[in-house]
């Protein structure tokens, strides 16, 4: 007996289609081409999820650093007397605090770098 997949197979073009919504050119509109740039374009997700954290790490790095530059220390300083004092503060708060709360950044320095 024959088998027909016109709705199966339809309905994985659907599917890739709706994914490639939003590109442009022939890529919504082909299969072939949606499905190469579909592929293309989770791969790029997945690479970029990572490196997101090691942009973030980079700008709280920063942010620490600057922060406590005008509380007269530098961030090396800084880190090497909070292990040394057994503060577990990270340094995604550390750079939260240092934008947002100055004064509670400059407590935590001094109580540090005694």
């Amino acid at each position: 007996m024959r088998v027909k997949r016109g709705v199966t197979a339809s309905a994985k073009h659907k599917k890739i289609i709706k994914a490639a919504k939003g590109m442009q050119h022939n890529r919504t509109r082909s299969f072939r081409l949606a499905k190469q740039a579909v592929i293309r374009s989770l791969q790029y997700a997945y690479r970029d999820r990572r490196n997101k954290r090691r942009d973030l790490r980079g700008l709280w790095i920063t942010r620490i650093n600057a922060a406590a530059r005008e509380n007269g220390t530098t961030y090396g300083k800084l880190i090497a007397d909070l292990r040394a004092a057994n503060v577990g503060i990270d340094r995604k708060i550390l750079a939260e605090l240092a934008v947002n709360e100055p004064k509670a950044f400059a407590a935590i320095v001094k109580q540090v770098t005694k």
